[in-house]
């Protein structure tokens, strides 16, 4: 999986294409990311001791890592790869080749 944890990605496909937002989690095992603003869903939480009247919170479910495209410097979609540099790898971007950091 080649999106990590607070790159910056566009939703390309599903009900929240075009939607922009920061990667929260990464789930590589599952393939799966969480971003922020996007599959979005209200939880009910029950009423306990703590909080006796209950609440309702937003929460942001994950999505497939395959809808997702990281933004590069003039917000495009682009696809990574990988390059070598200083006899390290590292992430580039398809589009423009920057260097991920």
């Amino acid at each position: 999986m080649k999106v990590k944890t607070g790159d910056t990605v566009i939703v390309i496909s599903g009900s929240d294409k075009g939607k922009t937002g920061k990667v929260i989690k990464a789930m590589p095992k599952e393939n799966k990311v969480v971003v922020e603003g996007v599959n979005a869903r209200k939880k009910n939480i029950k009423p306990s001791q703590a909080n006796p009247k209950g609440y309702v919170k937003d929460i942001n479910l994950p999505i497939d890592a395959s809808n997702v495209a990281l933004l590069d410097s003039k917000k495009k979609p682009s696809r990574v790869g990988y390059k070598i540099v200083d006899n390290k790898k590292v992430r580039v971007l398809k589009t423009t080749g920057e260097v991920i950091k």
